[in-house]
């Protein structure tokens, strides 16, 4: 194992002077270490942007290099093939290795992506090397050593990152202090609706509607970062005769902000969206998310939704639930929770598995 400095400070030996990313617990503690420096860490909404903010501080001959989780690998795909190699554009990525080498030691939204990584990077004729979790400075600078000589042939090389390779350091947020706890808002929104299909991000967010307000109505989502409003979507056209409830995070609505210009033009009447927003990225080490300089409800007015209000109390939030299913959607509805204390419950998939969820959800609907 490196340490989060060790890493950074080989990688600014070597020029590069920024990075952009999208959370990893894998990367928490570099992201941590330079978000502390003015200038060094461009915190992205999605791992594509990310990579175009390094290509264009390449065009501007600064080095910058990207973290992310191969996760979500397939949102970089686009701009890694039309953009960074069809420019011929310099640029170090660095993408953990969760799923991997065995997919049954992850979650299980990284049981394909996992093993497939390698060989998706080798489809698309990308270098690629591994610093494994033994690795130390020495292996880590031989790495980089390999890794520019790809830099130099105007290749795009990948370094992925084995799981305990990276040291972690403490996220330096300012801790806030109003809002709600997200397990009692959670309980609040749910028990407003009783009867609504709820679909909840990925996250803590899942694993806290699964311990306070598990129904077979509730679809956990499990990865697939982003998408749950447009999930929501798709079952709300689809049973238009039932309340249709999204639990978002701040992270994950900033991930695919599209999604609510779509949702907006469908006008589905029958959709809540709640976003709760603690302004970190919470499940991968706390780093902070753009939250603080966005105003969620002005977007989904702006956007198209019948309505959008922030809440800050109890009261305020049961008043929302139940104007907004007195009347015609699609609504928002903002809330700011607390960071969250104690111990995280678990996942739904620690007691159902994903075809469980799958089915019960379908069989609620009908």
């Amino acid at each position: 194992m490196i340490s989060a400095q060790e890493f950074c400070d080989l990688l600014a030996d070597r020029g590069f002077t920024m990075a952009s990313g999208v959370p990893c617990s894998h990367f928490g503690g570099p992201i941590a270490h330079l978000s502390t420096r003015s200038g060094r860490y461009v915190p992205a909404p999605n791992e594509g942007s990310a990579l175009a903010v390094a290509a264009g501080a390449a065009l501007g001959g600064r080095r910058a290099y990207v973290m992310l989780q191969n996760s979500g690998l397939g949102n970089l795909i686009n701009p890694l093939t039309s953009l960074v190699m069809t420019y011929q554009l310099p640029i170090l990525t660095f993408a953990s290795l969760r799923g991997w080498p065995d997919p049954a030691t992850d979650e299980p939204q990284h049981a394909v992506m996992g093993p497939a990584t390698p060989g998706l990077l080798d489809s698309v004729d990308t270098p690629h090397h591994t610093l494994y979790a033994e690795d130390g400075v020495k292996e880590f600078s031989t790495l980089l050593a390999a890794a520019e000589k790809d830099l130099a042939a105007q290749r795009a090389p990948f370094v992925l990152v084995e799981r305990g390779a990276i040291g972690k350091a403490t996220a330096a947020n300012e801790p806030h202090t109003t809002g709600l706890p997200a397990a009692e808002a959670i309980r609040i929104v749910t028990a407003a609706a009783p009867q609504a299909a709820v679909v909840a991000t990925t996250g803590f967010t899942g694993r806290d509607t699964f311990a306070v307000a598990d129904s077979p109505g509730n679809f956990y989502m499990q990865g697939s970062m982003g998408h749950a409003s447009s999930l929501g979507l798709g079952v709300a056209l689809t049973h238009p005769e039932r309340t249709v409830v999204v639990l978002d995070g701040d992270g994950a609505l900033l991930m695919h902000l599209g999604a609510l210009s779509m949702i907006g033009n469908e006008e589905p009447a029958n959709l809540i969206h709640v976003v709760l927003d603690n302004r970190v990225h919470e499940s991968t080490g706390g780093q902070a998310t753009t939250s603080a300089t966005t105003a969620f409800p002005e977007m989904a007015k702006a956007a198209g939704y019948a309505s959008a209000v922030d809440c800050d109390g109890e009261d305020a939030l049961r008043a929302a639930m139940l104007g907004a299913q007195a009347a015609s959607g699609p609504h928002m509805i903002c809330v700011k929770t607390l960071p969250r204390t104690g111990t995280i419950p678990p996942r739904a998939t620690n007691a159902l598995t994903t075809l469980d969820i799958r089915d019960r959800f379908q069989s609620n609907l009908q």
